[in-house]
């Protein structure tokens, strides 16, 4: 049994890809431990693994990475440990240094192209401090895993070190039975339209989402989650009249969420190409859309667009533009066929899709650590 430590600078709450990874590893009989922070809205936690949230005191900016990353080290130094895992580049220095500090192997799990991000790329001086702390540890790196091909590719290219791939596939969705009052109560006769994510953020389409909601009458959108665009869209929804339409739920339990996604008649992604991490994206609720078989709206982003077409579940559209997307929407709605097609077709990715397939790869990968 190897002691595993693991970082994150969220609350733990929605982390699906890390909940998965340290489920899976707790299974093969390793003892986990998860740390990350407490918020002020953090609800309480209940975990197959240990788990510790730091209350900092700051919640952003230069003053938050530097307080947690004093503040994780020092956790980190006098707990036990054989095996470090360091969720993006937020986490990697404090567990890089306690990595050459002692005898516990280094794993990197990259979940984007962090120095790539639109918080980073539209602050350059940021952006480069970023870019230096990756520049400095990345070659010195010998086990790291990302969430796909593309990505595993540009890191491997830009630093020299082998890259593997572990995506952000969700479980096999089986047990979930959702209540026919819960539908009726939460769309009725209505069609709906779900956009769920820890990171709706700037540039993820959650504004054109809710604009689009204008030109579509007797249907519904449902945004659940978390971003930095939330205060934006709340303001949207009442300067545009749509109250009775749109509806913002904040942060959800990823059993609660799969309720809403089961339900739901399409799951929109509506990432822009403003930014390499945007474009090679594969997020948490494309696989979960596939899992509650929920056909799929998306805009024109590689691997997200490579994987719809592939699989042919749902439609992938090359406008942001609120009317056209509409349009878009009561087409779907409209040919019946089609999205038959989609529905049988997703019931066959569900099957294909599945961390349990997933989780094989990453138990391979934690047997022959270097």
């Amino acid at each position: 049994m190897k002691q595993i430590v693991v970082s994150v600078t969220n609350d733990l709450t929605t982390d699906q890809r890390v909940h998965k990874i340290c489920t899976s590893l707790a299974e093969e009989g390793h003892s986990i431990t998860l740390i990350g922070r407490e918020l002020k809205e953090s609800p309480p936690i209940n975990r197959p693994y240990k788990t510790k949230r730091m209350h900092l005191l700051f919640s952003k900016g230069f003053l938050f990475y530097l307080e947690y990353t004093i503040r994780l080290f020092f956790k980190l130094l006098f707990l036990k440990k054989d095996i470090l895992i360091a969720n993006d580049l937020d986490t990697l220095l404090p567990n890089y240094l306690i990595h050459k500090l002692s005898t516990a192997k280094l794993v990197y799990d990259s979940h984007e192209l962090f120095t790539e991000v639109p918080e980073l790329t539209h602050r350059p001086k940021i952006q480069a401090i970023w870019l230096r702390i990756e520049t400095f540890i990345f070659p010195k790196l010998k086990n790291v895993y990302t969430i796909n091909d593309v990505i595993a590719d540009i890191y491997t290219k830009k630093h020299n070190i082998a890259v593997q791939v572990i995506r952000n596939i969700a479980p096999k969705l089986t047990e979930l039975e959702v209540d026919l009052s819960f539908s009726k109560k939460i769309k009725g006769d209505k069609k709906m339209l779900i956009l769920q994510g820890a990171g709706i953020n700037i540039d993820r389409g959650g504004e054109e989402a809710v604009a689009m909601m204008q030109y579509l009458d007797n249907m519904l959108l449902y945004i659940i989650g978390s971003g930095d665009v939330f205060d934006i869209l709340k303001k949207m929804i009442k300067d545009l009249n749509l109250e009775d339409r749109v509806f913002l739920l904040g942060r959800k339990p990823y059993n609660e969420l799969m309720e809403y996604t089961k339900i739901a008649d399409l799951g929109l992604s509506l990432d822009k190409n403003t930014n390499l991490n945007y474009e090679y994206s594969l997020p948490n609720k494309i696989f979960d859309y596939i899992q509650a078989q929920t056909p799929l709206l998306v805009s024109n982003r590689k691997i997200i667009a490579d994987l719809v077409r592939e699989n042919n579940i749902g439609k992938v559209s090359d406008t942001h533009d609120p009317k056209l997307l509409a349009k878009i929407v009561l087409d779907i709605f409209e040919d019946s066929n089609k999205y038959v097609v989609w529905s049988k077709n997703l019931a066959k990715a569900a099957n294909h899709y599945t961390w349990e397939n997933e989780s094989l790869k990453l138990k391979k990968i934690y047997q022959n650590l270097q």
